[in-house]
C-alpha cells in the first residue's frame, strides 16, 4: 500500500486541468437547452395542448389522458432530434439519491404502445420496428420497488411499486435518455419517496398563505415556496481517493492526523481557483445551464480542498430536484477531470464540513415576498398606510414562521440529522444541533415593539459612507449574519443553515413547509373568531381609523409574539451556557442521532402531517424505520472498514517499523559499547514502546467492536438497534482513530499505507 500511496502522489503532482470547450455562445443562449420548458412546449405542442399543460402547471388543473398522449408526441419529436432513445421515469427514493430504469421508444412494428396489443395489420409487418412513445408511458410507470427502502410498507415478495409524471417539474436529456420525473408510490398508495409529501407540503402552506394574504391583499391567488440551496462540497484526486478505502467505502476518511497546515490561516477562502477545479467548474457550469438548473455562483470554501456552487433560487419542487441532478452531474464531471467528488459532511476530520444552507421564502403570484418588509419612500411604498399593511404582513410572515419552526424545532432537527450530518453539527462554522433562530437586533426590535404594543416601524437597508473618494456609498442589510444559527434571517428569507451537504432537500422542505403552513392555519383561525367576536362592538367599526380584522390581527399576532419567543437567540451557539439555556426554554437538545428520529412520531408531528394531507401516520412509521436501519447500516459498514484497515494495513505496518527500530537497537549495540548504546537507542526504544502500546490498544479496541456490533445485530427492532449502534458501536471509532492518528505521528513515512491529509487536501 505504501507503493501505491507515493505512486498515486506523484501522478497527482502530474495532471494538467482539461481544455473545456464552451457551446459557443452566451449562457443564456444555451441555458435549458436540454429540457423540454414552455419554450420547448410552445414549439412542439398544438397550441390548446399547450395552453393546457400551462395550466395543470401553473394551477394544479387536472392532466387528461388526450392531453398527456399530445405532450408525449412532441416531447418524442423534440427528444429524436437531440439523439435520444431511450426514456426513463427518475424519481427518489428514500436511499437519498435518484433513480432511473431505462426503456427504448422501440416498439414490434405490429404493435401499438397505446393498448400493448397486436394490431390488426401484425401479419403485413414482420420483423421490423418502430419508435413510439404515448401518454400512458410518459404518465405511468411500474419500476421494481422491492428493493428499495419502504420501511415494512411492502414486503420483498411484493415488487409492484408505480410512478407518475411531475409535469410542475420539466423534463430533461442527460446523454441519450429522455429524463422525466415523478413520484414514486406503493401497490396500496403510500409515498415511498421525497418528492410526493414534498409536493403536499407545498400545497399545503400555499393553501395557508394565501389564506393569510387575503388579510392584506384579496387579489393574490397562489403562494410559492422559494428554496436556493448553497452546496459545498470536496474534491480529492481520484488517485488518491482509490487509495484511502476508508474514503472509497463510507465517504469519510476514519482515520488521519492533522496536517501542520489545515484551514487555520483561512487562505483557502474565496482565493483563487486552482487551474485544474476551475476547468472542472467549467465544466459543470456549461452541462447544469444546458439542464435548466441557473448557476450562479462559485468558490473556494474555507477548508482545503472544498468548494461551492450557488443557484439563483426556484419554485422548491424544481430546486430540489435540480440540487438532485446536480449531485449527479458532479461526480460525473468530476470523474472526466481525475476528481472525486466528496459530498459527506464531514469528509475530513478538524477542518470545516461541508453543507447545503437552504434559503428559504414564500412569495405571492403578484410577485411580493412575504418575508420582506416593506419599502420606505424611497422604495415602493410612498403611501404610509400601504407601508404599515406591508409591515404588518412581513411580521405576520416572519412569526407564525417562528411559530412552526418554535412548535417543531425537533422535528426540524431530525428532518435533517443523519449518520453523516451528525459529525458536522456543532463542529467549525457549522450550526449547533439545537434549533433557534437569529433574527438581528433590528427585527428582534420590531417584533418587541408590536408584542408591547408600539408603533410598528421597520426601516429598509441603511446606508454607509466610506470615508475614502473611490468607493461608493454601501447599503447595509437590516440585519448582520450569525453563522452558529441553524435557521437565520437574512433580510427577505430564511436560512436553514442545518441541512448536510448530501441530504436530499425535501426531508427539510416537507417538515419547513408544514410546520408554517399549521401555523399559518391556525393563526387565521383564531383571527377570524377574534373578527367576529371584535365586530359585535362599535369600538372596532371602521370609523374609528382601525377595523375589527385589525385589531383582531395585532392582538393574535402579540399572542404568537409572545409564545414564541423561546426560539429567538442571536448570541453564539456554540456556547456551553446556550445548551444549557436551550434546555430551560424547551428546545430540543437531544445529541443522539437515533433518538433525534424519533420526532418524527411525536403526536404533534403526527397530527400535523395528517392535518395537512402530507402524510399519513403509516408513511411516518415506514420512513423511521428506513431512517433507523440506514443509520444501522451506516456505523456498520465504518466499523467493518475501519476493523479491516486496522488490523490489515496500520498494525502489520507500525511492527514493520519496530522491527527496523529493533535491528537498528541491535546494530548499535554490536558497534558502540553498551553504555553508549542504550544511550543512542534510548528515543527508539522509546518509539517501540509506544507503538506495542498503541497497536495493543488497537487490537483490543477492534475486538471489542467486533462484539459490540455483534451483539446490537441480535436486536431485531431497528430503533432499538440504531440506538445500540450509536451507545455501544459508534464510540469505539473515535477511541481507534485515536490511537491510529498517533500512531501516524511517530511511524516512518515511508511506510505509511494511506495518503495523509497533506496529500489529500493540498493536491489540487
Amino acid at each position: 500500500m505504501e507503493a501505491l500511496r507515493f505512486q498515486v502522489v506523484g501522478e497527482a503532482f502530474k495532471k494538467k486541468p482539461l481544455d473545456v470547450k464552451t457551446p459557443g455562445t452566451r449562457p443564456s443562449e444555451y441555458f435549458g437547452s436540454k429540457v423540454f420548458n414552455r419554450e420547448k412546449m410552445y414549439k412542439y405542442l398544438p397550441k390548446d395542448v399547450y395552453e393546457k399543460m400551462v395550466d395543470v402547471i401553473d394551477n394544479g388543473a387536472r392532466l387528461d389522458r388526450d392531453v398527456a398522449d399530445a405532450v408525449a408526441a412532441g416531447m418524442k419529436q423534440w427528444a429524436t432530434e437531440n439523439g435520444v432513445t431511450h426514456y426513463t421515469h427518475w424519481f427518489q427514493p428514500l436511499t437519498e439519491g435518484t433513480a432511473e430504469k431505462h426503456d427504448s421508444f422501440i416498439e414490434h412494428d405490429g404493435r401499438s404502445a397505446q393498448s400493448d396489443a397486436y394490431s390488426s395489420e401484425a401479419s403485413l409487418k414482420k420483423g421490423g420496428m418502430v419508435e413510439e412513445f404515448s401518454g400512458k408511458l410518459l404518465v405511468q410507470q411500474e419500476p421494481d420497488a422491492s428493493s428499495f427502502p419502504s420501511g415494512g410498507i411492502r414486503s420483498t415478495f411484493e415488487a409492484r411499486g408505480y410512478s407518475a409524471w411531475d409535469p410542475t417539474s420539466p423534463v430533461f436529456i442527460i446523454d441519450d435518455t429522455l429524463c422525466i420525473p415523478t413520484v414514486f408510490i406503493s401497490y396500496s398508495g403510500e409515498a415511498l419517496d421525497y418528492k410526493a409529501p414534498l409536493l403536499r407540503a407545498l400545497h399545503a402552506v400555499n393553501v395557508a398563505a394565501t389564506d393569510v394574504c387575503h388579510y392584506f391583499d384579496p387579489s393574490v391567488k397562489k403562494v410559492t415556496s422559494n428554496l436556493g440551496w448553497e452546496q459545498e462540497y470536496f474534491l480529492v484526486d481520484e488517485g488518491l481517493y482509490a487509495a484511502r478505502p476508508d474514503l472509497l467505502l463510507t465517504g469519510r476518511t476514519l482515520m488521519g492526523h492533522d496536517s501542520a497546515k489545515n484551514q487555520q490561516m483561512d487562505d483557502h477562502y474565496f482565493g483563487a481557483i486552482p487551474e485544474r477545479v476551475a476547468a472542472f467548474m467549467k465544466e459543470l457550469e456549461i452541462v447544469a445551464l444546458e439542464l435548466g438548473i441557473p448557476c450562479k455562483t462559485r468558490h473556494n470554501e474555507v477548508a482545503p480542498n472544498q468548494f461551492e456552487l450557488a443557484p439563483i433560487f426556484e419554485e422548491t419542487n424544481l430546486a430540489v430536484d435540480h440540487n438532485m441532478l446536480l449531485m449527479s452531474v458532479m461526480k460525473r464531471v468530476a470523474r472526466k477531470h481525475g476528481f472525486r467528488v466528496l459530498l459527506h459532511e464531514k469528509p475530513f476530520a478538524g477542518i470545516n464540513g461541508s453543507g447545503k444552507h437552504n434559503n428559504w421564502s414564500l412569495s405571492t403570484d403578484n410577485g411580493v415576498l412575504l418575508h420582506a418588509p416593506g419599502k420606505n419612500a424611497e422604495g415602493r411604498s410612498a403611501d404610509k398606510d400601504a407601508l404599515a399593511r406591508e409591515n404588518l404582513r412581513f411580521a405576520v410572515f416572519i412569526t407564525e414562521t417562528l411559530m412552526g419552526v418554535y412548535k417543531h424545532n425537533g422535528l426540524l432537527k431530525a428532518s435533517i440529522m443523519s449518520a453523516t450530518n451528525a459529525h458536522r453539527l456543532g463542529a467549525n462554522e457549522a450550526p449547533p444541533a439545537i434549533i433557534s433562530s437569529f433574527l438581528g437586533k433590528q427585527l428582534s426590535a420590531l417584533l418587541d415593539h408590536i408584542e408591547n404594543g408600539e408603533a410598528l416601524d421597520m426601516e429598509g437597508k441603511g446606508h454607509y459612507k466610506m470615508d475614502i473618494p473611490e468607493i461608493p456609498e454601501l447599503l447595509i442589510d437590516n440585519t448582520d449574519r450569525n453563522r452558529t444559527s441553524p435557521f437565520a434571517f437574512t433580510g427577505n428569507r430564511f436560512e436553514f443553515r442545518a441541512v448536510g451537504s448530501e441530504a436530499n432537500c425535501a426531508s427539510a422542505m416537507i417538515a419547513l413547509n408544514s410546520a408554517v403552513a399549521e401555523a399559518l392555519v391556525d393563526f387565521k383561525k383564531r383571527v377570524d373568531q377574534k373578527i367576529s367576536e371584535y365586530s359585535e362592538y362599535s369600538e372596532y367599526s371602521e370609523g374609528t381609523g382601525h377595523t375589527a380584522k385589525f385589531h383582531a390581527i395585532i392582538d393574535v399576532l402579540r399572542e404568537d409574539i409572545k409564545f414564541c419567543k423561546p426560539i429567538r437567540f442571536d448570541g453564539n451557539g456554540y456556547s456551553d451556557e446556550w445548551v444549557a439555556e436551550a434546555e430551560k426554554r424547551g428546545l430540543d437538545v437531544e445529541k443522539s442521532c437515533p433518538k433525534i428520529f424519533e420526532r418524527y412520531l411525536d403526536a404533534e408531528s403526527i397530527q400535523m402531517f395528517e392535518s395537512l394531507g402530507v402524510m399519513t401516520q403509516k408513511e411516518l412509521e415506514a420512513r423511521n424505520e428506513v431512517k433507523w436501519e440506514t443509520y444501522t447500516k451506516k456505523i456498520q459498514i465504518e466499523a467493518r472498514v475501519l476493523g479491516d484497515l486496522s488490523m490489515n494495513h496500520i498494525i502489520p505496518v507500525a511492527t514493520r517499523y519496530q522491527t527496523q527500530l529493533l535491528q537498528n537497537i541491535s546494530n548499535m549495540a554490536v558497534i558502540f559499547p553498551i553504555d553508549t548504546a542504550d544511550k543512542l537507542s534510548a528515543r527508539n526504544k522509546k518509539i517501540i514502546e509506544e507503538i506495542a502500546e498503541r497497536t495493543s490498544a488497537i487490537e483490543k479496541g477492534v475486538e471489542e467492536l467486533v462484539e459490540a456490533r455483534k451483539k446490537a445485530n441480535k436486536i431485531g427492532d431497528e430503533h432499538q438497534k440504531a440506538i445500540a449502534y450509536h451507545d455501544t458501536v459508534e464510540p469505539y471509532l473515535d477511541d481507534i482513530r485515536y490511537q491510529i492518528d498517533k500512531l501516524e505521528l511517530i511511524v516512518d513515512d515511508a511506510l505509511w499505507p494511506l495518503p495523509k491529509y497533506r496529500e489529500l487536501l493540498f493536491i489540487r
